[in-house]
């Protein structure tokens, strides 16, 4: 069977998405930070837009947990590491 160029290039395309896996940090509730404090990490370390930040911060308060950041696993981590540090409750999934 030939295959156009056009073809090659959608097959190489198809591929190389399917084989990127996406993980998601999730930020859960706690009774300790104060909205301010979430809302200024969210922009500072997952960089949210302040509106973003604070729906996500309405979202883990009202149902327990939000995901805050989709990415490659990479990309995550530090993130994550950071949050973290900051005295806050989150894990990649």
């Amino acid at each position: 069977m030939i295959y156009s160029t056009k073809e090659k290039i959608q097959e190489s395309v198809d591929l190389s998405e399917q084989e990127v896996k996406m993980y998601e940090i999730v930020l859960f509730n706690d009774d300790v930070h104060t909205f301010d404090f979430v809302i200024d990490s969210l922009i500072e370390v997952c960089e949210h837009s302040l509106e973003q930040a604070e729906q996500c911060t309405y979202l883990v308060h009202y149902k327990g947990k939000c995901a805050v950041k989709t990415g490659e696993y990479d990309e995550l981590k530090p993130r994550c590491t950071q949050l973290l540090e900051r005295g806050l409750s989150a894990e990649i999934v």
